[in-house]
């Protein structure tokens, strides 16, 4: 039973991770990747839709990032929501595509991401630690019932507090590299 526990507190802490790691790649980092506009969606024929699925998104350079609409209808309103984002990029196209050129960071844009990220690693460490604090509730809920022995508590929570550890560290190293990242760009 407390083998099932484990189970599902990892995978929550994964899951966790894997936002984060979306999080992450939605930070700019001056240079172009499509998964910049991840996070954009424009209001298609009254449905909120996510930008890949009405464009091609694309990087045929380091610096420019192109979108090519698969209905040429939807240019504006791409380009208009673009431009209301908080990704601070300027569209522009010809009709048929839109294309994005992307600015060198500023050191002082640069100071500023690294915030952010330490905010969202900071975030996701709070929802590991949740995470943990419902694994151990449920643990002790077993201990109540009669379904496990001290001995067994004691085993599980130190279970529990190593995938903690470990999914903590595995969030640490990514919070790294997305510095290092921004900082040598």
């Amino acid at each position: 039973m407390n083998l099932e526990i484990h189970q599902n507190t990892e995978d929550k802490m994964s899951k966790t991770i894997s936002a984060y790691k979306e999080e992450l790649g939605s930070i700019r980092a001056g240079r172009a990747n499509p998964s910049l506009l991840d996070r954009i969606s424009i209001d298609y024929y009254g449905a909120i839709t996510p930008l890949n699925q009405l464009a091609n998104v694309s990087a045929p350079e380091p610096r420019l990032l192109v979108i090519q609409p698969y209905d040429a209808s939807t240019i504006a309103a791409i380009e208009k929501v673009i431009q209301a984002s908080d990704l601070g990029l300027n569209p522009s196209n010809d009709g048929k595509i839109i294309r994005l050129a992307i600015p060198q960071l500023t050191e002082e844009r640069r100071k500023e991401l690294i915030k952010v990220v330490k905010k969202a690693a900071e975030n996701a460490k709070v929802v590991i630690r949740n995470q943990r604090r419902d694994a151990n509730d449920a643990i002790k809920k077993m201990l109540k019932d009669g379904e496990l022995t001290e001995d067994d508590v004691k085993a599980a929570e130190a279970k529990v507090q190593e995938i903690t550890d470990k999914k903590v560290s595995e969030i640490d190293k990514l919070t790294e590299e997305k510095e290092k990242e921004l900082l040598e760009v």
